[in-house]
């Protein structure tokens, strides 16, 4: 697929999703994800770590469902679906921080004493609800990824990403950062 037709995509889903709720963040999903990406650029990330702080929750987008099954307690994988649907454009230097952002809050949560009390209270239910901070072997095996460095990174934007006050640019701001790395 072209550039053309993953931007198309993205903004579908980012238009979809400006006014839908956030799993009860202050925030919509969208609007969350720019902010995500804000924190990356004023980071200094380089643009495929942008990329994914900004596509790092397009699984919740493509779900329909998010806050239901919340509601429900049921952990919709959203890491997964969105790194699989971005994995048709994109390299894994973005779809690999988009996987792992999930395992990346049970890491922060297992090796920095203060980062749980950092997680709104939402972040707080759906880690208990995705397995609680990392132990033993998953520990392991995080550190030892390739990408844990970055989907760290990209996790903690994430927490950042949720302040409603916080002025953000559009979508179309990244359009020319985001056709540059997808793949020929």
């Amino acid at each position: 697929m072209s550039a053309g037709e993953a931007l198309a995509a993205i903004h579908t889903l980012f238009d979809a999703a400006s006014s839908a709720e956030y799993l009860g963040e202050s925030v919509s999903v969208a609007g969350h994800s720019l902010r995500t990406a804000a924190r990356a650029v004023a980071a200094g990330a380089a643009p495929a770590l942008v990329a994914a702080a900004l596509l790092h929750d397009v699984g919740h987008m493509l779900d329909r469902d998010s806050a239901a099954a919340l509601a429900r307690g049921d952990d919709i994988r959203h890491e997964d679906t969105g790194a699989a649907w971005l994995s048709r454009w994109f390299g894994p230097g973005v779809t690999e921080p988009v996987r792992l952002h999930v395992d990346a809050k049970r890491y922060l949560c297992a090796v920095d004493p203060g980062y749980y009390d950092v997680l709104s209270p939402i972040s707080r239910k759906t880690l208990a609800m995705q397995g609680g901070p990392l132990e033993g072997g998953e520990l392991a095996a995080f550190q030892a990824g390739g990408y844990a460095e970055d989907a760290a990174a990209v996790r903690r934007w994430d927490d950042a990403g949720k302040d409603a006050s916080a002025v953000i640019p559009p979508l179309s701001a990244y359009d020319d950062l985001l056709a540059r790395l997808v793949r020929a």
